[in-house]
């Protein structure tokens, strides 16, 4: 049995109202951060993005190299690497400890030699060093608070210039060296970095400053809503651009509207007057948060929402959604589609072809524990208490959800019956209408069903079977090899086994109509197992653990698995069937994969 590894859906980068997120691009690549993981996202292919997971703590702001080899990312902890994006194998060039604190912004200079980092620092808030060695190219000083930006002309001779939250921004030209030729020349070039003078234009907190393509021009953009125009091989100001906006830039929670200068046309940089304005939306989750340009015609924004919106010249508004927490649950209702609950109550469904497309309506208020699927409809359970049905068709969440009376573990469907695991117990409900509870000893903690029959895990390390007579469950008998707390359950297709997983990474399947264990060597996860999925022929299942690891096991040789890897940064949350050999798994990183798994001739 052998596996490859097929298509990325990619998180969405992650938000916080009123703080600005830095993305950033190379060609019709744009490059963010969400937890511990880098996305680097193809415009043109959504589905065959890059993922860097290697950060051991949060990271904050990603950069290509202007040679497109490497990336230097930042973390919260004040930590840059530069690691390489031209193979597979996202080699390691250089690690370094840049500041003390959250790195905020980087920047590469033209040659992809010299990066800044600025950021949230205690003796210094900013570091130039070369990218291959870490050896100091410059001093970044001139602020008495965090630094929030930074960016380097990518023009000889060169010049830098950071911003930050004591409203000024610093301007950096190279050393002046007298009287030496060969040193002279160095210094032309810009580098090392080196203060030359400071800015105080804006009057709240600088939150972004950039070079233009060119290098003739920089700006800058405050939380004061306005923005500035400095020639950029001197630092003189030119003036302030107007028209751009009436509330704040990127950080006041009124701005609903992204404008933008087209550095391109002299006449537009002459008037300093916005050409293009799009609306976005009037909801605070319209909010927006930072752009870039990604290839020639594309502008892309991201919404407090964690959408990110693609405008060009020839289509009004693209936007490219996916989701932004990690993901808690995955459900594949037909081939080639499946749906993904996140922490933060939404769902969105994918498509293999066509990528990410959110459900509308009146979504969960917290975490998605579970979701189950029986024709047309898929059914969420939420933190929230409540159980809530997706119309799969329309993609909508129906009105009138259902309270659990507990916190929902769990749920499962049989036609158009359905079951749900919480903390008091099991509640069983048709049509939105409660039909009938059952009590237990132990905390029910997962549950699936098949037909008639209902298995429900609880953390006593037992899993009950149950037979639904249409008006009660009537217990058959209790499956007892497991080691820790059951958290997942699934019937074979044909209903004749129950895989049972536990806290300990034990998965034992039993016969259901004997009650016995008939496999016992499913026991390679070192976590907890959060989902298993079957095969549509019934011989394999996969399982998805804490341990970031996904296994494939055979039911006719079950002491031999394909194993997966490092499937997902902090965990694999879901697994499921998308198709006859293709496996689709979710993580805490909030992205999706797909596998192709190959049984054994």
């Amino acid at each position: 049995m052998s596996f490859k590894a097929e298509k990325i859906y990619p998180c969405n980068p992650l938000t916080s109202r009123g703080f600005s997120t830095k993305l950033s691009s190379s060609d019709d690549k744009i490059v963010y951060t969400n937890g511990r993981t880098v996305v680097i996202r193809d415009l043109n292919s959504p589905a065959f993005g890059i993922t860097y997971t290697q950060h051991v703590h949060p990271a904050t702001v990603a950069r290509i190299s202007p040679s497109g080899y490497y990336c230097a990312s930042g973390d919260s902890m004040g930590n840059v690497r530069v690691w390489d994006i031209a193979g597979t194998d996202q080699v390691l060039k250089n690690e370094k400890k840049a500041i003390s604190g959250k790195i905020n912004d980087l920047a590469w200079d033209a040659d992809s030699q010299r990066i800044i980092a600025v950021g949230d620092g205690k003796e210094k808030f900013g570091v130039a060093f070369n990218s291959d060695s870490g050896n100091s190219v410059g001093e970044i000083t001139g602020h008495s608070k965090v630094l929030n930006a930074t960016s380097i002309r990518h023009k000889r001779p060169f010049r830098a210039v950071t911003a930050g939250d004591d409203n000024v921004i610093v301007f950096y030209t190279g050393v002046k060296i007298m009287n030496c030729a060969v040193l002279a020349t160095y210094a032309h070039a810009g580098v090392p970095f080196k203060y030359n003078t400071s800015i105080s234009t804006h009057t709240r907190f600088v939150q972004d400053v950039k070079f233009s393509p060119s290098g003739e021009l920089f700006a800058s953009v405050g939380s004061d809503m306005k923005a500035f125009l400095y020639n950029g091989e001197t630092g003189e100001t030119l003036g302030e651009l107007t028209g751009a906006h009436k509330d704040g830039l990127f950080l006041e929670p009124r701005f609903y509207k992204l404008a933008h200068l087209l550095y391109g046309s002299h006449r537009d940089v002459e008037t300093r007057q916005a050409v293009t304005t799009w609306n976005v939306g009037t909801a605070i989750e319209h909010q927006q948060l930072g752009n870039t340009w990604a290839g020639t015609d594309n502008l892309v924004s991201l919404s407090l929402s964690g959408a990110l919106n693609v405008f060009d010249k020839r289509d009004g508004s693209k936007p490219s959604r996916g989701p932004v927490q990690p993901i808690s649950s995955l459900a594949s209702p037909s081939s080639g589609t499946f749906l993904a609950g996140s922490n933060d109550g939404r769902v969105t469904a994918f498509t293999i072809a066509d990528g990410a497309q959110p459900i509308t309506g009146d979504s969960h208020q917290a975490r998605i524990v579970a979701l189950a699927q029986s024709g047309t409809n898929i059914y969420s359970a939420g933190l929230d208490d409540t159980v809530r049905t997706i119309d799969i068709v329309s993609n909508k969440f129906l009105p009138a959800p259902t309270p659990t009376g507990g916190q929902p573990k769990g749920i499962a469907v049989s036609g158009s019956t359905v079951f749900i695991a919480s903390t008091n117990g099991v509640l069983v409900t048709e049509n939105g209408k409660d039909k009938y509870k059952l009590p237990v000893n132990s905390t029910a903690t997962a549950i699936a069903a098949h037909g008639k029959i209902v298995a429900v895990g609880s953390e006593d390390k037992t899993t009950t079977l149950y037979e639904w007579d249409g008006s009660g469950l009537r217990e058959l008998g209790k499956l007892a090899s497991n080691k820790g707390e059951i958290t997942a359950i699934a019937f074979s297709p044909d209903g004749v086994l129950v895989a049972v997983a536990d806290s300990a990474g034990k998965i034992y399947v039993y016969d259901v109509a004997q009650r016995q264990e008939t496999i016992s060597s499913w026991v390679f996860h070192s976590g907890r197992v959060y989902s298993l999925a079957w095969m549509a022929d019934g011989k394999y299942c996969a399982s998805g653990s804490l341990d970031t690891h996904i296994y494939v096991y055979s039911v006719d040789t079950p002491r031999k698995n394909l194993a997966i890897k490092n499937a997902h940064a902090n965990g694999v949350t879901g697994v499921a069937w998308v198709e006859e050999g293709v496996l689709v798994s979710s993580g805490a990183d909030g992205c999706l994969k797909t596998w192709s798994i190959t049984p054994p001739a």
